[in-house]
């Protein structure tokens, strides 16, 4: 293929240690582009029912989208996918960085893992030439060791690498995918099954340029972002993510102490800000990026922290800061890097640590069950034990590596009331009690609970951004709105939202959709329009929830966990909560809008007008 696209698919046996290449039809690639689309083509049609996410039956695949590679800002990211062990159901992450783009750059658009390998081995990519090679001595490596070794024998400084860590090695259920040291594909423990097929690495290397149709089309726009990066993206640029969260204290979107809390006095001591003018010691980029939105922090005591794994983002100063009442900033900087060497979520680690806090605290978990250590809410200290305890899944840490659910049902006496999560997957830091259209995307996400594929209707209300009336949305819907306004804007600007997933990009470089249209169509050269784009995000969306179905999934699970339907003990949000029948209803009119029944079930008229007519037969098969 000439532009965008290479055309071809690495599938890699582990089990006979086997590799091959297919080719696939053009018109299979704009039917499904890349990442989930391709992801979840793959999944539905290849993976049994029923498929154990940690067994060697399980598939892995890494998969760029049609821009990937490409030159220009926000193009540098990949997807990895596999049926999740931390939900069960439908499982994809995305990661920045340099490693997504060097695999289009080596002549490949996805690479299929099927099986296990007898013991531990990495694939080494060069261009096309394939080898499975040992990782014995690299097994039980953190991140930032295995990256030094890959190099060193493969004699080459440059080579990409995405790996996991002890973590991953281990299979705590939310492991993710470490590329470039710092860059996380963090949601659904992807990291997890990596591990559970002995795969410690894939390192890339490419020398082919990604070919572009109109070249000098898409100059201009790479050429207009970097020219207007401080008027479009000057806090990101300057601050990364986690700036103003004072701010998320007095709207009530900032969590504190497991979701329960409102009020936190030492938020400014967490901030982005107060890291820049503390720790901060640099911001980091991705392929091609204008935008250079990554934090590098550097930490000599207390603890030594080491920027080569970056600082922390909004999602983990909140989870392991906030969210734990924890306000020291060293300690959630190291934190974060306990994270990144052992390849866990943040996320998940965070609102996991924050549910065994508010255990403790209610005395559903005791210093027998802790080994001494007092997990109480603030505690940095036991915060960064029960980390490295995670990492290591070691004692009261093997229990939260299973995640919150899996947590709340082995420890019982009403634990559940505090797993704050989504069909198994931690909720991230954004309360569903303040943006009701969010609550909405939590529930009905086919990975579970979910901030990035998904709205913020504080940033949609009172302003709403006027490149989304080419959208046909014309108008702001109030944040405390849960009807029907609420759930067309839901599923226009979030389906928009979701192309990142597909193209593959970044949501932080704020392309408008007059301009993401003209990229798609520069580097493809199809005569793409905003309406094909959203029908491909609907498509796969669509085969994304058909995969839940069959894996067992109903309309029960779109739902919120209990904590939501009661307002916070204090703050802005203490007289307010998600209203369950308001959510009911506005799910079954998502259900409607999507031409789905009332149990959630795609209807074979809604499949035949996305062109996906061939997924009723896995319906069909649903029992």
């Amino acid at each position: 293929m000439k532009n965008g696209f290479t055309g071809k698919i690495l599938r890699v046996n582990l089990n006979n240690q086997k590799t091959s290449f297919e080719t696939l039809e053009e018109t299979l690639y704009r039917r499904y582009f890349g990442g989930r689309g391709l992801i979840s083509y793959i999944l539905l049609n290849e993976l049994k029912p029923k498929t154990d996410p940690l067994s060697s039956d399980n598939k892995l695949i890494f998969a760029g989208g049609p821009v990937t590679g490409a030159p220009f800002s926000g193009s540098g990211r990949n997807s990895v996918g596999a049926k999740s062990p931390l939900t069960g159901a439908y499982g994809e992450a995305e990661a920045g960085g340099y490693w997504g783009a060097e695999l289009k750059r080596a002549g490949l658009d996805a690479i299929i893992v099927e099986g296990k390998a007898s013991s531990p081995v990495y694939l080494w990519i060069s261009d096309q030439k394939v080898e499975i090679r040992d990782a014995s001595k690299l097994w039980g490596l953190e991140i930032k060791k295995t990256q030094e070794m890959i190099r060193k024998d493969l004699g080459d400084k440059t080579v990409k690498v995405a790996q996991i860590g002890p973590g991953g090695e281990k299979q705590v259920r939310y492991a993710c995918v470490i590329n470039d040291l710092n860059h996380a594909a963090g949601r659904g423990g992807m990291g997890a099954v990596m591990g559970s097929k002995n795969l410690k690495a894939v390192a890339i290397k490419g020398t082919t340029k990604v070919p572009v149709s109109k070249p000098k089309r898409l100059a201009k726009l790479a050429s207009w972002m970097a020219q207007n990066v401080d008027s479009v993206a000057r806090v990101l640029h300057t601050y990364g993510t986690g700036a103003e969260m004072d701010v998320g204290v007095e709207v009530g979107n900032l969590p504190i102490r497991n979701f329960r809390d409102g009020d936190f006095p030492e938020v400014d001591s967490i901030s982005a800000e107060a890291m820049k003018n503390t720790v901060g010691v640099g911001m980091g980029s991705c392929f091609a990026c204008a935008v250079a939105c990554k934090k590098e922090v550097k930490v000599t005591e207390p603890w030594t922290v080491d920027p080569e794994y970056g600082g922390p983002e909004y999602e983990t100063l909140a989870s392991l800061g906030s969210n734990c009442g924890v306000s020291d900033l060293k300690a959630v900087c190291k934190a974060n890097e306990l994270c990144q060497r052992y390849s866990i979520d943040t996320i998940s680690t965070g609102t996991t640590i924050s549910f065994a806090m508010e255990c403790f605290e209610q005395g559903l978990l005791t210093t027998k069950e802790t080994d001494g250590i007092d997990l109480s809410f603030g505690n940095a200290e036991a915060m960064l034990k029960m980390v490295e305890l995670i990492g290591e899944k070691q004692g009261l840490g093997a229990l939260l590596a299973e995640g919150t659910k899996r947590a709340a049902q082995k420890i019982g006496k009403g634990a559940e009331e505090f797993a704050v999560h989504v069909k198994g997957q931690e909720v991230p830091m954004h309360d569903p009690r303040l943006k009701r259209g969010e609550a909405l995307g939590y529930a009905v996400s086919p990975t579970g609970a979910d901030h990035v594929h998904n709205i913020h209707d504080t940033f949609l209300y009172p302003m709403l951004p006027k490149s989304y009336n080419s959208l046909g949305v014309l108008e702001a819907v109030p944040v405390e709105d849960f009807g029907p306004k609420k759930v067309r804007l839901y599923k226009y600007v979030g389906e928009w939202r979701t192309l990142n997933n597909f193209l593959v990009t970044c949501l932080f470089t704020p392309w408008n959709v007059v301009q993401k249209v003209e990229i798609v169509r520069a580097v493809t050269g199809w005569n793409t329009t905003a309406f094909e784009l959203m029908k491909v995000v609907e498509r796969g969306n669509t085969l994304a929830r058909i995969f839940n179905l069959r894996e067992g999934f109903t309309e029960k699970d779109d739902w919120l966990p209990p904590r939501f339907f009661k307002p916070r003990t204090s703050g802005t949000l203490s007289d307010t909560a998600v209203n369950a029948k308001d959510l009911q209803n506005a799910k079954l009119l998502y259900y409607e809008m999507m031409g789905w029944t009332e149990q959630g079930v795609p209807k074979k008229s809604a499949l035949e007008e996305l062109d996906i007519g061939w997924a009723a037969n896995k319906l069909c098969a649903i029992s």
